[in-house]
């Protein structure tokens, strides 16, 4: 459940926003359950495992937020076991922020998102790089053709499911693909049908 990350995530000033939209008893009641940390199911790993990318954001040298994409193959951010997570730190444009930024101070936070679906994970954690050649290897995904030789692993902390309001759904290539080719071969059958009752070549 949400207890941690929503006690962790909460202050004073959000809480008494809540108390006068009138919202707060409900979340109050939520934070009481709050643990160490709200620990990862069977539900958030397997979404974990179905994603192609995700948002990070971390906090800069210069105190700015910082958000950035990541994005591999289906299942490169990984859950290595427990609360942790991790992925390979595909080589880029070397701007080193993300690196930076968790060297520094290593709260992230997480946003994953399933478009076709509307459904969306948040997650807060403690990052750490990585370049031990054992960790990288880890996590690479067999045959991508993508260099690393640094890795991040995140202890989370706290996750929230968000409802699905104001998610577009969106679809990949490969998923229209997938949605449309048995339509496809559905028509190329009706059409060699047609052809055979009218006694002619499809």
């Amino acid at each position: 459940m949400a207890a941690t990350y929503l006690h962790t995530m909460f202050g004073p000033q959000a809480r008494a926003l809540q108390q006068a939209a009138g919202s707060r008893a409900s979340y109050a009641r939520m934070e009481a359950h709050a643990e160490e940390a709200d620990m990862l199911g069977e539900r958030e790993i397997a979404f974990i495992a179905g994603r192609d990318s995700f948002y990070m954001g971390s906090i800069s040298e210069t105190g700015w937020p910082y958000v950035q994409h990541r994005g591999g193959p289906r299942g490169f951010l990984k859950h290595i076991g427990g609360n942790r997570i991790g992925f390979a730190d595909y080589r880029g444009n070397q701007q080193f922020l993300s690196t930076a930024a968790v060297a520094a101070d290593d709260r992230v936070s997480l946003f994953l998102m399933d478009y076709p679906n509307r459904r969306r994970l948040k997650l807060i954690g403690h990052a750490r790089g990585s370049d031990d050649p054992a960790d990288v290897a880890a996590l690479m995904m067999p045959g991508y053709a993508a260099e690393a030789n640094h890795a991040f692993l995140i202890d989370v902390v706290g996750f929230d499911w968000n409802c699905p309001q104001h998610i577009t759904p969106r679809f990949t290539e490969a998923e229209i693909r997938g949605a449309t080719e048995p339509l496809l071969d559905d028509l190329t059958r009706l059409r060699a049908r047609i052809a055979e009752l009218e006694g002619r070549d499809p």
